[in-house]
């Protein structure tokens, strides 16, 4: 609980207010890149501002990508999650913060049980206040030593945002007990409760 605490603090001391004092009284977008779509929803939609969560992909080559051409590595896209948020009640930090606890920064292959550049964790920014944003937490994190290893998640510019297959949609809510034992067999929340302790923002 203490090394949470203490990474939170940390991060929002150093990244600058900006996103949070937003006078935008519309909606703002986020997009990251987790690992498997279905597992980054849920920790978002928990939260008070967020609108909506969609599972999709972002960052490749090929137009209108189908989930085969993604998991192949073919199209060059990675999985992420689209969050549509209310910027006066949820701001960036914020979504940053969930974001940290609820991946494996460290891992340089893919994320959890899943391998690929499809996988890789990543911050895609919109606009460039949230690159500064984004960039500012990262290197709070990297200061911070919570992490002990080479943090290798990236801050990349978003490109054009392609939701998933409807199946994939809110796949945590309508096929629980699949989604269950896929987070089990892939370990995810063993690791995250190694790398961030048991007590995570989530």
């Amino acid at each position: 609980m203490l090394k949470q605490s203490l990474l939170l603090i940390i991060i929002s001391l150093l990244i600058s207010p900006a996103i949070a004092d937003s006078e935008n009284s519309g909606t703002e977008r986020a997009i990251f890149a987790g690992g498997c779509f279905w597992c980054m929803e849920p920790p978002f939609d928990k939260l008070d501002g967020v609108i909506s969560t969609t599972s999709g992909y972002t960052g490749g080559h090929q137009e209108n990508p189908t989930y085969y051409d993604v998991s192949s590595g073919r199209s060059g896209h990675v999985e992420v999650v689209e969050i549509v948020y209310n910027p006066e009640k949820v701001s960036y930090e914020k979504l940053l913060n969930v974001f940290w606890v609820n991946i494996d920064p460290l891992n340089n292959r893919g994320q959890f049980c899943d391998n690929g550049s499809q996988y890789l964790s990543a911050i895609f920014y919109i606009d460039e206040k949230q690159k500064k944003t984004a960039e500012k937490s990262l290197d709070a994190l990297k200061k911070s030593n919570v992490l002990k290893g080479k943090i290798v998640t990236t801050v990349r510019p978003a490109s054009k945002f392609y939701p998933a297959e409807e199946y994939h949609q809110d796949y945590y809510i309508n096929n629980s007990l699949s989604y269950k034992y896929y987070r089990y067999r892939c370990g995810r929340d063993d690791r995250l409760k190694e790398l961030w302790s048991s007590s995570k923002e989530s």
